[in-house]
């Protein structure tokens, strides 16, 4: 799982990081509430569904390569399928591009789990 990630960027590019997965994951469940408000419950709601739950993870930052990927899939899927303003959903998928890109930052799960550890000898 190491081989996912470029690095775990800690400090200021870090905290940038993490704002930008926030940023994403609330987005991401604002659209699906404002879809369910507005529509209700159709069969143009399930990629806003699938991303909302993908923000999820990007919040927490699981998996993220793997989650920005699939976001960037689904936002797309929302565009192409004209449920709202496509230019929010391009903006999202260009999010979950650079969160797989350059990945979860020193703050996430993924730094938790697949973080480079200090061996004491």
């Amino acid at each position: 799982m190491q081989r996912l990630f470029s690095t775990f960027a800690g400090g200021w590019p870090g905290v940038g990081l993490l704002l930008q997965r926030c940023l994403t994951a609330l987005l991401l469940f604002r659209l699906a509430i404002i879809h369910i408000a507005g529509r209700g419950y159709s069969s143009a709601f399930l990629p806003e569904a699938f991303a909302a739950c993908a923000g999820i993870l990007l919040l927490v930052g699981l998996w993220t390569p793997v989650v920005g990927t699939l976001i960037a899939i689904f936002e797309l899927w929302v565009a192409l399928a004209h449920v709202g303003d496509p230019w929010i959903a391009l903006v999202l998928a260009t999010f979950g591009c650079t969160a797989a890109m350059i990945g979860p930052g020193e703050w996430s799960v993924d730094a938790r789990l697949f973080g480079r550890r200090h061996l004491l000898t």
